[in-house]
């Protein structure tokens, strides 16, 4: 569903993903680093140079391996596990990961996601449909503007100028919003 700032722990982030046809989410709390990771992927950023998940996509591919699905497979006194599922023809491998980063390469493989009932009963969420969830696509600090529909359409970072591009670094440094704070940084670097 999306990347939230964690309330419980300064410099984490919440990653909550959502029961396909049902209610219930499930936060599990990741580090910035793989926040960004994933974040960059769901925003179909590209980075200059590929990124240690990326890596593992062309080194998958090189070998004809490819990711069959990501399982949450276990919870053990808070702490998530989850497995990788890869395939090569008739061979079937599991590779133990944290979730952060199998999540991250299974967004780079389009790979479903999946966990037990007996995870989800533990550690799930339930949302009753009227509470507004704020996990949707990673929140930003980019200005809207009106179509000719009435809609608000975001504007990309190259439609602003320095000193706007300034402001907005400094206002999600302030928010402690890192991955937008890094997007803007890279803005700003590629115009130097």
């Amino acid at each position: 569903m999306g990347l939230s700032s964690s309330q419980s722990q300064t410099g984490s982030f919440a990653l909550v993903l959502g029961e396909e046809k049902g209610k219930r989410r499930l936060p599990i709390i990741i580090g910035m680093f793989e926040a960004q990771a994933i974040a960059i992927e769901i925003e179909k950023i590209m980075p200059n140079r590929p990124m240690t998940h990326d890596l593992f996509k062309s080194f998958a591919h090189e070998f004809d391996y490819t990711i069959r699905e990501i399982v949450i497979s276990d919870l053990k006194e808070g702490v998530f596990f989850a497995k990788i599922m890869c395939e090569s023809q008739d061979k079937v491998i599991e590779i133990d990961a944290r979730p952060s980063d199998a999540i991250a390469i299974g967004l780079r493989f389009k790979a479903p996601i999946y966990t037990y009932e007996t995870i989800l009963a533990e550690a799930g969420i339930e949302f009753t449909g009227e509470e507004e969830s704020d996990f949707g696509d990673i929140k930003s600090e980019l200005m809207t503007e009106k179509s000719t529909s009435g809609k608000k359409k975001p504007q990309s970072l190259k439609d602003f100028s320095i000193e706007k591009l300034n402001e907005m670094l400094k206002s999600a440094i302030d928010k402690e919003d890192y991955e937008q704070a890094a997007k803007i940084r890279d803005e700003l670097g590629k115009r130097n």
